[in-house]
């Protein structure tokens, strides 16, 4: 049986975070639109990202930073909770771009910060304005601009690691940047699909370093081995179930949806 003082200091403590989320939320958008510079705005909003996990009391480390190259990359991570955009921007380097549904644009304070900090959106719905995102991706990423996606596209309520998209492989190959796996652990914990009351907690992020990079730029099957190779890195990392095989659909369609890219 639960116990009822537990029950209203997790209600009291999900108060907290939320409401100090939106309070800081405002507070940044407000720095964004003032603040001249796309890397000043990138280095701000992960200081208040860091400032944000530290005070609801969100413990985070980067394992394994020596592993993340100094040049270049595209980063790819599982996928389980609300919080992984927050985690990774508090932890990854400033200038890293993320990759992001389109549909973000229309969400209200949250659109306009994520197009002050330079995320890359993808129209998952119309395959014309979906490869124009795309083509604008391939630009940016073969200019060297460094990028974070959550291959799996999406999380359910079920623990376990999900298939891969190609989006990402595709423009790490044709840009031939390298792919850096990271595990993400402990955002599930803190914060479970399904749920809006938050727990403190311990979350790292393990880079688990770059893979070889194929030469040939429109090889798919080199593309899908890549895929494969970072799949089963983090798989190992994580120690989840592998839902690769599992038909059931109970994906939740969130706002953290990062491999749209309609190149699979």
């Amino acid at each position: 049986m639960n116990n009822p003082l537990n029950a209203v200091l997790r209600l009291i403590y999900g108060v907290y975070v939320w409401l100090g989320m939106a309070l800081l939320g405002l507070f940044t958008l407000l720095c964004l639109l003032l603040l001249p510079g796309l890397n000043n705005r990138r280095r701000l909003t992960k200081f208040i990202a860091r400032c944000l996990l530290r005070m609801v009391g969100i413990r985070f480390t980067l394992d394994h930073p020596t592993l993340l190259p100094a040049t270049p990359c595209v980063v790819v991570s599982n996928h389980s909770s609300y919080l992984d955009g927050v985690v990774m921007k508090a932890v990854l380097p400033a200038h890293y771009s993320f990759v992001i549904k389109k549909e973000m644009i229309q969400v209200p304070l949250a659109g306009l910060l994520l197009q002050r900090i330079g995320a890359l959106f993808v129209d998952r719905t119309n395959r014309h304005a979906g490869g124009i995102d795309t083509r604008r991706i391939l630009r940016g990423a073969q200019a060297g601009q460094s990028m974070v996606f959550f291959p799996e596209g999406t999380f359910t309520h079920r623990a376990g690691l999900q298939a891969f998209h190609l989006g990402a492989f595709v423009t790490a190959q044709r840009s031939q940047l390298p792919v850096v796996p990271i595990a993400l652990h402990g955002t599930r914990r803190i914060l479970r699909p399904g749920s809006i009351w938050p727990k403190p907690g311990k979350v790292s992020v393990e880079v688990l370093g770059a893979l070889p990079l194929h030469t040939a730029r429109k090889d798919r099957n080199q593309v899908e081995a890549l895929r494969d190779q970072a799949r089963a890195r983090i798989l190992m990392a994580v120690g989840g179930p592998d839902l690769l095989r599992d038909s059931t659909d109970d994906s939740i369609d969130d706002n953290n949806n990062t491999d749209a890219i309609p190149l699979d």
